[in-house]
């Protein structure tokens, strides 16, 4: 199975580090982002914690017209760790809830803020 979560977005709305943080707190998820986020500038790993712990995910933004109107696409990628996963959905979620983004999961289907949120905190769930 893909370990890819894709976040279709306009590159104008791509938030800077700050107000991503911001939406990840709106959401209730305990995601710290590093300083190493900077749209477009970011690419590989990028490292995070999460409720006090290492996590992180791989990151990559490019330009896409894959979904219409939106212009760029953010690709948030994990290995088999299940904190790099529950990174990327919470990532996934706020992208979702506060910035636009038309986000597709593993199987190519689109999901909703709700739906990503919900993921996000079963994944957490079962890391406690």
């Amino acid at each position: 199975m893909a370990r890819t979560y894709t976040a279709f977005i306009n590159r104008a709305d791509i938030p800077l580090r700050k107000k991503l943080q911001a939406a990840i707190k709106a959401l209730g998820f305990k995601l710290t982002l590093e300083d190493d986020y900077v749209p477009f500038a970011s690419s590989g790993y990028l490292p995070c914690t999460l409720d006090g712990e290492d996590a992180g995910l791989t990151l990559r933004f490019d330009a896409s017209n894959a979904i219409n109107g939106k212009d760029s696409a953010i690709t948030l990628q994990w290995s088999g760790d299940p904190r790099e996963e529950a990174s990327v959905v919470m990532i996934a979620a706020a992208l979702a809830q506060d910035s636009g983004a038309v986000v597709r999961g593993p199987d190519g289907s689109e999901k909703n803020a709700d739906e990503l949120t919900a993921a996000a905190e079963k994944v957490f769930a079962g890391l406690v």
